[in-house]
């Protein structure tokens, strides 16, 4: 059996979620009581269509936190997660092959500045391609990067509206979400 030494209907301004704070006292060893006292959130979302409640449950053992407090900490909790997901997935942190300290060091710092970097370019290129992820973003730079290339073998510049169909065209190649430019490729 447990206590509860308060309980708190917060108003949030998200019409579906409604959040309860609890704390409990008790303690729980081998008498079924809980071993240290515990700051409890219990978010609570409703479904408006099918009505069907979903509840995601948060704590902390520090009891003079706020409710918005411990939501806080678990939202940045969660962006460190994709962080280190992003590091994983897109930018080769568990696929290096390197062994002295220096090395992973210097591998695990260059995923983890691809990340804030490619989410610092990512926020700018949303403005005209709000769907786009990571691996658009990379596609539109290898592309980039290949027509650069690629015009320097030519004998003479081309025509700017011929660059820009050129660039549309090769910058769009390999992405996931379509693209969205002042010029579309032909």
């Amino acid at each position: 059996m447990t206590t509860i030494s308060y309980l708190t209907s917060i108003c949030v301004k998200v019409p579906l979620i409604r959040i309860f704070k609890l704390t409990f006292i008790k303690r729980l060893y081998n008498t079924g009581e809980f071993a240290q006292a515990l700051n409890v959130v219990i978010l609570v979302k409703t479904n408006l269509k099918t009505h069907a409640r979903s509840h995601v449950i948060l704590f902390s053992s520090d009891l003079e936190l706020s409710s918005e407090k411990i939501i806080d900490y678990y939202k940045l909790r969660f962006q460190i997660e994709f962080n280190f997901r992003d590091a994983k997935q897109f930018w080769g942190l568990e696929d290096f092959m390197n062994l002295s300290q220096i090395a992973v060091t210097n591998a695990v710092n260059l995923a983890f500045f691809m990340v804030n970097l490619s989410h610092n370019l990512l926020m700018d290129f949303r403005l005209l391609n709000p769907d786009s992820g990571i691996l658009d973003l990379k596609a539109h730079y290898r592309g980039f990067r290949y027509v650069r290339e690629i015009i320097k073998m030519l004998p003479e510049m081309p025509e700017p509206i011929l660059l820009a169909e050129i660039f549309a065209k090769l910058t769009s190649l390999r992405r996931i979400h379509p693209v969205s430019t002042g010029v579309e490729p032909s």
